[in-house]
């Protein structure tokens, strides 16, 4: 890994600030957006560490040349997502780290917004905020997550219209990490995203286990455009094969035997929809990725990485309906 502009060691001092993360596989088209959102924050970071996955597009020489204030880490091959933001969580100097995707804009405010409200709970590891659609931004795309006892995370609001349902601050459970804040110590002390989930859900999973230790998750109504999918086109099994594989992933990883039911329920909706929608393939390739890796899951919960739980995974994953017309879900519409 060749480090520019940036740290000779990780091994920073964390200093009162916030600094931001954005982890970039192949984003050139969208890092003069992204970047130009937060030159225009009202509150200006300590710093932007931007991690590059190995890219090809030319996105290295383009923040040199361009944003010769960005410090790059620049990785010679794509470890994912996962690996990559904890590589600038770990290089950052900031007590907190926003982490932003390439395919985001954010307006003025939400860099202070989101860090302050993050301050003033020290009960609270993580702030949600509120994503919408870049190109309609009418529509939502994301204002907190929640994880259900089938597997299956929804995602508060999802393609619903913004009628100002979702504009008061308050709690969530989990924050989407395309566009959120995170207290840094408390990450690096949890060892940080599960590299093995490579991309999505590996915010679910981290979020699970920041729960598990008692912390709580905020919601900001600060506002970031995401352009939906914007970076997923150039993902190698798209959305709906890492989603199914990292959902078995965290199943096996964290939920109890008992909870097999749903479990097997939300598969076979699945799957029979992806049948009839004619997207079976993804889904089978994901599937059977993650079930190969169950044993790697079972052997790291035989460890007990949790030792000290604050809450049971009764109360970290509270119950939420399942099955019928209430139930949401990431993957299709309910069965």
């Amino acid at each position: 890994m060749t480090h520019l502009d940036g740290f000779d060691s990780p091994d920073t001092d964390e200093a009162f600030g916030t600094s931001i993360v954005i982890p970039n596989w192949n984003g050139l088209r969208w890092l003069e957006g992204v970047l130009s959102s937060i030159q225009s924050q009202d509150e200006q970071p300590m710093e932007i560490i931007v991690v590059d996955n190995g890219s090809t597009d030319g996105s290295v020489g383009y923040l040199q040349e361009s944003w010769p204030q960005v410090t790059v880490l620049h990785w010679h091959e794509n470890r994912g997502f996962a690996a990559a933001a904890n590589d600038g969580i770990r290089h950052a100097a900031g007590d907190l780290i926003a982490l932003i995707n390439t395919d985001i804009v954010l307006e003025s405010d939400w860099l202070r917004r989101a860090s302050q409200a993050l301050r003033l709970r020290p009960d609270a590891a993580s702030v949600a905020t509120k994503m919408l659609d870049m190109n309609d931004r009418t529509k939502i795309y994301d204002t907190g997550d929640f994880l259900r006892r089938d597997g299956a995370c929804e995602q508060r609001g999802r393609f619903k219209p913004d009628t100002g349902a979702f504009n008061e601050p308050g709690e969530v459970w989990s924050a989407c990490a395309g566009a959120a804040v995170f207290r840094r110590q408390v990450i690096l002390d949890v060892g940080g995203f599960d590299e093995r989930f490579v991309t999505y859900m590996e915010d679910v999973e981290l979020g699970l286990r920041l729960r598990l230790l008692g912390w709580k998750c905020l919601y900001e109504p600060c506002v970031a455009l995401h352009a939906g999918g914007g970076s997923e086109t150039a993902l190698s099994g798209g959305a709906t094969q890492w989603v199914e594989r990292n959902t078995i992933l965290l199943i096996a990883l964290h939920f109890p035997l008992r909870w097999l039911g749903p479990v097997i329920y939300r598969q076979a909706s699945w799957k029979l929809n992806a049948l009839r929608s004619g997207n079976f393939r993804p889904f089978v390739r994901g599937f059977f990725g993650g079930v190969r890796l169950i044993p790697a899951m079972l052997r790291s919960r035989s460890l007990d990485k949790s030792t000290n739980r604050a809450v049971s995974i009764d109360e970290a994953i509270p119950w939420r309906p399942w099955h019928g017309s209430s139930a949401g879900g990431h993957q299709s519409s309910p069965v």
